[in-house]
């Protein structure tokens, strides 16, 4: 069967590669599921990787099939599967797998202490950028009919679910933390992901981006009940001043010098979401005495947040279900980019370089 994959280290490597089809016998004690991709979203990493910024084969092969944003369906199951998973049924795989650390052994793969991460699609192990794949049914979440059209969205949305969900898992400790106001930095995917997801819990949206209104990304914030304001018109100092004090800023723009701004007009007990995993080596001039104060006597809190738990993705089916109901139409517009079939994937590596509107590039591996 076709797959896309990159030789890592090796820039611009991205090629179509012929791989056996997966067998259920892979996975041991009969928990195999064999999945057939349906769709599979693409993002910067992928493009990162194809820039060999980073990434690493399997142990055993001198390619990595990329692709780390799975929706599938299943196809067959072993005999010790759970009665939830069954021929028919869609999923999506999740991404980290476990390693040695002891989050890893009570399934928190994402908190891991390891140095060395086994992330499907990313590193040291296979992606789903393919026909078929074969996974364990602890790393599959199923999803509902209704979602079908929707579901490959659900990877971007639980690390949009993780950053609120640990904001409200720290702050438990204030006893009575009601937030009000959130900012979310940037108008990507992960970014609207987020606003949903706020709006979802009731809470006040200003998105903070770069480019002017209106286009798509602007007219979506504001379809949730959000606002919209653009960092060629106002810093985000005088946003916070109009339409804060912001109680959560999750930072999703990819632009580090961003977040110490935004550490400076958190809110006394509020919490600072970091979602990009920046390169480079930037360097910059911040108020550090300012921020150090501000979050000594404000009770303030930064936390990162990378590839989610299972709970995390449970959480974001149902903030789909939710928000399907509720903004009827609004998450099919953010899959604006299709790619028809693994062969073009030359194309997706052209919109992921060069579409300025793409919000979602997607490929469309099978009709199912």
């Amino acid at each position: 069967m076709k797959a896309v994959a990159v030789w890592p280290g090796k820039p611009s490597s991205m090629h179509l590669e012929e791989i056996p089809v997966p067998e259920l016998a892979e996975v041991p004690g009969g928990h195999g599921v064999l999945v057939k991709v349906l769709r599979v979203g693409v993002d910067g990493t992928d493009k990162e990787i194809n820039d060999a910024e980073y990434g690493r084969a399997p142990p055993g092969s001198d390619f990595l099939v990329i692709g780390h944003e799975s929706f599938g369906q299943v196809v067959r199951v072993g005999r010790s599967v759970s009665s939830t998973i069954r021929p028919g049924t869609y999923v999506v795989a999740s991404v980290r797998r476990p390693g040695h650390s002891p989050y890893d052994a009570i399934g928190l793969q994402d908190m891991t202490t390891d140095d060395e991460y086994y992330e499907r699609g990313i590193n040291l192990r296979h992606g789903y950028l393919t026909e078929y794949y074969v996974e364990d049914d602890r790393f599959l979440v199923p999803l509902p009919p209704a979602l079908r059209d929707v579901g490959v969205l659900l990877e971007p949305v639980s690390v949009s679910q993780k950053g609120l969900n640990q904001a409200y898992e720290i702050q438990r400790r204030l006893k009575i933390w009601q937030p009000r106001s959130v900012a979310v930095l940037g108008a990507g995917t992960i970014s609207l992901l987020a606003a949903m997801a706020a709006r979802l819990r009731g809470l006040e949206v200003t998105c903070y981006s770069r480019r002017h209104a209106p286009y798509l990304n602007s007219d979506l914030i504001e379809e949730l009940g959000g606002r919209y304001v653009s960092s060629t018109e106002s810093s985000l100092a005088e946003a916070s001043a109009m339409y804060g004090p912001f109680d959560i800023i999750l930072e999703a723009t990819g632009f580090s010098p961003l977040v110490f701004e935004a550490a400076e007009v958190l809110a006394k007990n509020g919490v600072l979401v970091l979602a990009s995993v920046t390169g480079g080596d930037r360097k910059v001039e911040f108020n550090a005495d300012t921020i150090n104060q501000g979050f000594v006597l404000g009770n303030k809190v930064m936390v990162g947040t990378v590839n989610a738990s299972r709970a995390d993705f449970l959480s974001g089916v149902t903030d789909l279900i939710k928000a399907e109901a509720l903004f009827p139409g609004w998450l099919g517009k953010l899959l604006t980019t299709p790619v028809r079939g693994l062969e073009q994937y030359e194309e997706m590596v052209r919109h992921l370089s060069e579409n300025r509107e793409a919000i979602k590039v997607y490929v469309q591996v099978s009709e199912g």
